[in-house]
């Protein structure tokens, strides 16, 4: 015992490593059992009463030679958990400790012996990180300022944010419901593209502003996939590829998606000047290397050219109030901010005169920032759809009958289907008028109430709702064709209001009540076509153009989180 001890005061006595690695290599040290000194609390009111050990009795417990032993320097690395702690240490730590102290205390070891420098030989154990940190809680808005806190990943997408709140809320996922990014202390915002990692979006917020996250619908996230002549005008784009000025829809989107090709938006655009207020308009020219202005008209010379900002670290966000907020000449500003800065005097604030404009300038800068990932995140849900087992058996499966005769037969003239089945909808709808107006009262014909039990619960009708409430939800939920609501009016409570988009703008059409011989109908054509409700209303005129400028595709749904 007493050579045993003589070794170890020589090892920690020894001030060079190659002698302590001489002690250990001849058979006199065994590294396994060494405990960092610091991590053995000897508090001496914890400590049982036969619990009486010295640091130094329990170090050299637990320092036994063993013979045949191989060295250090040719022996493996520990395993992680069973030979770490010494028994006696562990024993020692969970008697003197608390029972409310044990567990915590007991991670600490294991924590700081992962890390523990040998004196012949330094080993650095890799940390586990905790589970605490895998999650985070986050808070999504939607456009009535309802909000759901979830707790989600550290590692989920905005794609995945949006399949989560379309199955916790029930909705259609029709692929438009989008995430975006609300600035409110710079009154902008954005979209989070569908592979954006939201925990990246949240780290660059400052503690101290009113940064939100906001779930709703855009139908014209993508849209310039399937429109792209509309979204990027002749006069705006130049192409150095020999098309002699001829490109079809695929030829022009292709251009943006490959790097080799080199595409340019160019045009006049007002950009408020640093530290001033006013407002000057510039020739602007933007390239795959970045954003330019020209100083002398419409020069694109390299010398005339000054260089505003590169996207490879900056996003474009649009204007929530152009003309109060900044003091725009329009309504249709946009501006591209750094990811690094958060101060209103980093913005780059621009303003177009159309919203076709100022859509073509924000979808070539995504473009040119992301080029083929937006294509991806543009088909991958209809690749989904046509991989999907169930849903091809299902249309396979859809055939048109004719029930009305003694046997029934297959209707293959997709004329006579489309009829049929606007016939049973119809036929059906007057059934449930007839039982809605007839409930309480012998009489077959529609009354009020029973027209509004029709179209209060469908997800088309906002009853309360502005002019410009109306206008602004549908700018929200994307300027494209089709896009449409249906609002009581304000000026005139007997009568509604339909809100249509058309070529990007927002247009009012008024819905009035004719009645004939006691029975109610609604018309958008002074009575020349009449439906008995709004629902059959809606119905045809999203199969037929009729008096508007385009059929009504797409509804404006508003949810509650």
């Amino acid at each position: 015992m007493s050579d045993m001890s003589n070794t170890l005061e020589d090892i920690h006595t020894s001030d060079s490593l190659g002698e302590k690695a001489e002690i250990f290599g001849s058979g006199k040290g065994n590294v396994s059992g060494f405990s960092s000194p610091s991590l053995i609390p000897l508090h001496a009111p914890l400590q049982p009463p036969n619990a009486q050990l010295s640091r130094t009795a329990v170090c050299q417990g637990n320092r036994k030679i063993k013979e045949g032993e191989e060295s250090l320097l040719a022996a493996p690395v520990p395993s992680l958990f069973p030979e770490l702690i010494p028994s006696t240490v562990s024993s020692l730590v969970s008697d003197c400790l608390l029972p409310w102290t044990k567990s915590g205390a007991t991670q600490l070891l294991c924590t700081e012996e992962r890390s523990m420098n040998f004196h012949a030989r330094r080993v650095t154990l890799p940390a586990i990180t905790p589970l605490c940190l895998q999650k985070r809680v986050i808070k999504v808005y939607t456009e009535d300022n309802t909000s759901r806190a979830v707790e989600v990943p550290t590692d989920i997408t905005a794609r995945d944010i949006c399949q989560l709140f379309v199955l916790k809320n029930h909705c259609i996922d029709d692929h438009s419901w989008t995430l975006f990014e609300h600035l409110s202390h710079l009154g902008i915002e954005r979209i989070i593209e569908d592979h954006e990692s939201v925990m990246e979006v949240l780290s660059g917020w400052g503690m101290d502003t009113d940064s939100r996250l906001y779930f709703r619908k855009n139908y014209a996230k993508y849209e310039f996939f399937n429109k792209p002549l509309d979204s990027f005008p002749d006069h705006m784009v130049s192409i150095s590829s020999e098309t002699n000025g001829m490109m079809n829809h695929s030829q022009l989107i292709q251009t943006f998606l490959n790097s080799s090709t080199c595409p340019e938006i160019h045009g006049h655009l007002h950009a408020k000047e640093q530290g001033r207020k006013s407002w000057k308009k510039f020739y602007f020219v933007l390239r795959r290397s970045g954003l330019y202005f020209s100083n002398k008209g419409t020069s694109k010379e390299p010398r005339h050219l000054q260089f505003i900002a590169e996207f490879s670290d900056s996003d474009v966000y649009t204007f929530l109030s152009a003309r109060k907020i900044h003091g725009a000449p329009t309504d249709y500003g946009f501006c591209v901010k750094s990811t690094k800065c958060g101060s209103p005097r980093d913005l780059k604030l621009l303003c177009a005169d159309d919203e076709q404009t100022r859509t073509c300038w924000v979808t070539a800068m995504r473009l040119f920032k992301y080029g083929m990932q937006l294509y991806q995140n543009f088909i991958q849900p209809h690749q989904k759809q046509k991989t999907s087992p169930m849903r091809s058996i299902s249309e396979n499966s859809l055939v048109a009958m004719d029930f009305s005769g003694h046997k029934s037969r297959v209707i293959e003239n997709p004329s006579e289907a489309l009829s049929v089945a606007v016939e049973e909808g119809l036929s059906w709808r007057r059934k449930s008028c007839h039982r809605l107006s007839s409930h309480g009262s012998p009489s077959t014909s529609q009354s009020p109430m029973s027209n509004i039990a029709l179209h209060m619960a469908q997800p088309w009708f906002h009853s309360k709702l502005s002019r410009d409430e109306a206008h602004l939800l549908i700018t929200q939920q994307g300027l494209i064709d089709g896009v449409f609501i249906l609002r009581d009016s304000q000026s005139n409570p007997n009568t509604f209001v339909l809100s249509l988009c058309h070529t990007q703008r927002i247009k009012h059409f008024q819905i009035l009540p004719v009645d004939e011989e006691g029975e109610l109908f609604y018309s958008l054509d002074d009575g020349h076509t009449r439906f008995t409700d709004l629902i059959q209303l809606v119905d045809f005129y999203q199969l037929n153009r009729g008096v508007l400028p385009c059929k009504l595709k797409h509804h404006c749904a508003r949810i509650t989180l």
